[in-house]
């Protein structure tokens, strides 16, 4: 039987150190919200493939839907000769996208293809060249993607130079003692000392930021910038490819924001675990780039937009928008539960819906995150049977992006283990000090 420790000394020989593994561990199958390894150990996952999951592991209605158009076709190029499903799914989405403004939309592979066509539709459009964005951020690791992500390491080390036009402003996050006033005034600074509104193509922005620590986007922060965007007649993009599809309790998290962007663009949850990626989009501002200026050989694959037409049933079906409220309260109260345990480094617990974060810090500080404790949770929790993963700026924040459909008890369970997880951790550490 091939082992975890056999595969691991392969992947060393045979893949390159820049693609990053979180853990030695090779996956044989998966349901819903667990996994189990090739050596038989169970996880109650919540990661979701870094929340390509809203639907869970294998959900059999989208199983089925893949099943059905592999009995017809897996591909035919959409330029080429298009197909029923890839239309249908864009219609849907128009649809499903806030605001009245009639809608169009262009379907590709990954999140980071998103963005960049994004960011070629608003040049397009507006004929200006300049993007802004928000440090902290994450928008891709394909070159103008990776320009625009707000974050040196380890996306952008040794890739340089990066992409000009591109200029970042503060992301407005209280607990880190940035407040949307302060973001507003370097806007203002930015367009006296750097870039005139006049050449701003677009802003991008994510309404819950996902690598940068699920840090929500004040709502009126959000809407002062579509009034700018508005007033200067720059796009404004919202990439919605972590927050998307009802992981934060809405089908989009611009919705809190009663806000209608100009783009969106959307990704991982969107086809259940299959590459599908797409912008969603005011229709004249869609369509700008002139015909074959957009596109893509595996662009939209029927494979992908038959599970994403399944996925958008679910969500429907199975009331997911509802469910992640319900999901994201017992999140939030058994994470504030924890200081009552002694677990002072529980220092923040915050997001929408089931998209919620965790900071670690040291004695409660906000000064003072503990980065070393968020990694050894991850080990520590992964060890004790629960996937979860780190992001943040400070690398000091445990995000939870566990199924839609997982049950309230396969929740609990998580939780009791990851509670488990980080009072071992404490008592070594106590017991260091001591020592």
């Amino acid at each position: 039987m091939t082992r975890n420790s056999d595969l691991q000394t392969l992947r060393e020989q045979a893949v390159p150190r820049g693609v990053s593994n979180m853990l030695p561990v090779f996956a044989e199958r998966a349901q819903n919200a667990e996994q189990w390894d090739v050596d038989g150990k169970r996880y109650i996952d919540f990661a979701a493939g870094i929340a390509v999951l809203n639907t869970g592991h294998l959900h059999p209605d989208i199983k089925a839907a893949v099943s059905a158009q592999l009995e017809k076709f897996s591909h035919t190029c959409f330029q080429v000769t298009q197909y029923e499903s890839y239309v249908r799914l864009a219609d849907r989405l128009n649809h499903l996208a806030p605001g009245a403004t009639p809608k169009k939309t262009i379907l590709v592979t990954t999140g980071a293809e998103a963005v960049e066509n994004a960011v070629k539709i608003a040049r397009a459009h507006t004929q200006r060249s300049a993007v802004i964005s928000f440090s902290g951020s994450f928008h891709g690791r394909t070159m103008y993607a990776m320009g625009l992500t707000g974050k040196v390491s380890p996306y952008k080390t040794g890739f340089g130079p990066m992409p000009s036009e591109i200029y970042h402003l503060p992301f407005p996050a209280e607990y880190l003692g940035v407040t949307p006033s302060q973001t507003l005034s370097a806007l203002e600074t930015l367009f006296k000392a750097d870039v005139e509104p006049a050449r701003v193509a677009a802003i991008i922005i994510e309404p819950v930021q996902g690598e940068g620590g699920f840090y929500p986007a004040p709502i009126e922060f959000l809407k002062e910038i579509r009034r700018l965007c508005t007033l200067h007649g720059i796009v404004m993009i919202v990439d919605e490819v972590q927050t998307g599809f009802a992981r934060t309790g809405k089908m989009f998290a611009i919705e809190y924001a009663d806000v209608e962007p100009d783009l969106i663009t959307v990704a991982k949850s969107l086809a259940g675990g299959f590459p599908l990626a797409g912008v969603i989009g005011k229709a004249d501002i869609m369509d700008a780039p002139a015909p074959g200026g957009l596109g893509g050989t595996y662009a939209g694959s029927p494979i992908s937009c038959a599970a994403a037409l399944a996925v958008l049933d679910v969500i429907e079906k199975e009331r997911l928008c509802e469910r992640a409220n319900i999901l994201g309260a017992i999140l939030r109260k058994r994470l504030n539960g924890f200081r009552s345990k002694g677990l002072d480094c529980v220092g923040d617990v915050r997001g929408l819906g089931a998209m919620i974060a965790m900071e670690l810090v040291k004695n409660g500080d906000a000064q003072q995150p503990d980065t070393d404790l968020t990694k050894a949770l991850v080990q520590r929790a992964a060890a004790n049977g629960l996937l979860i993963l780190s992001c943040g700026t400070r690398a000091n924040v445990i995000r939870f992006l566990a199924p839609l459909t997982a049950s309230e008890s396969i929740i609990q369970e998580g939780l009791d283990i990851l509670e488990r997880s980080l009072l071992e951790l404490t008592a070594v550490d106590s017991e260091a000090k001591r020592a």
